[in-house]
């Protein structure tokens, strides 16, 4: 299958996916599905157009605290980038809502990204090398 095609079918999933994440008492709230859909498009966008220059931008950050690599702490850089991303959808999009702040992305995010990887993977419908969530 395509990656055009595979994007496309993650679409919904994705947007269920925050659906979902509302149901969980980590603060993160959206008005109905439409806004759902925009909200994953939005993750998804963002994370694709935005990651290297915030990869690039945490790079020193992120050599100082990992000692070049040494200490594999870098899937924290990793989760500091979703959160960014999914605060910034938070802020863009109308009708979601984080109602605890930095406290409600930094949950969200994380189980959108963990939710997404376990949901897509088990549809097979991941894309290996890319990010979108």
């Amino acid at each position: 299958m395509g990656n055009s095609l595979v994007w496309l079918l993650q679409w919904p999933v994705r947007a269920a996916i925050l659906l979902l994440i509302t149901r969980l008492p980590i603060g993160v709230e959206m008005v109905n599905f439409p806004i759902a859909l925009v909200s994953a498009l939005v993750i998804s966008l963002a994370g694709t157009l935005l990651v290297w220059p915030l990869r690039l931008i945490l790079s020193p950050l992120r050599m100082v605290t990992t000692l070049g690599g040494l200490i594999p702490v870098g899937f924290l850089f990793e989760w500091l980038i979703s959160i960014l991303l999914f605060g910034f959808t938070a802020w863009l999009i109308q009708g979601f809502r984080l109602r605890n702040g930095l406290f409600s992305a930094a949950l969200g995010a994380l189980a959108y990204s963990v939710l997404c990887f376990i949901a897509l993977r088990f549809l097979g419908l991941e894309v290996p090398l890319l990010r979108g969530s």
